[in-house]
């Protein structure tokens, strides 16, 4: 991980981005007031939507599991269910 300063990256600008294709490196630019941003390959990025993504699924499974546990389940029928679709 590197940490640029705006006036940095500007200048160099291409040789960051490809720093952050080529290299898989993420690029922090530091400006004023903490308002910082991030460079990162968009391989990488979809990565980490993904891995998020995942998390939230996986956060999901883990309460339905909770709740099955503790008895908070409804059970219904083949015949239940199929009337409920036609509805």
């Amino acid at each position: 991980m590197l940490a640029v300063n705006y006036s940095t990256i500007r200048n160099n600008l291409k040789n960051y981005c490809d720093k952050a294709t080529d290299d898989y490196e993420t690029v922090i630019v530091t400006r004023k007031d903490e308002k910082n941003v991030v460079i990162m390959s968009l391989e990488k990025y979809n990565a980490l939507i993904k891995a998020a993504r995942n998390a939230e699924y996986l956060d999901m499974i883990d309460a339905s599991m909770e709740q099955a546990k503790q008895g908070k389940v409804v059970v219904k029928t083949i015949e239940e269910l199929e009337k409920m679709a036609d509805e």
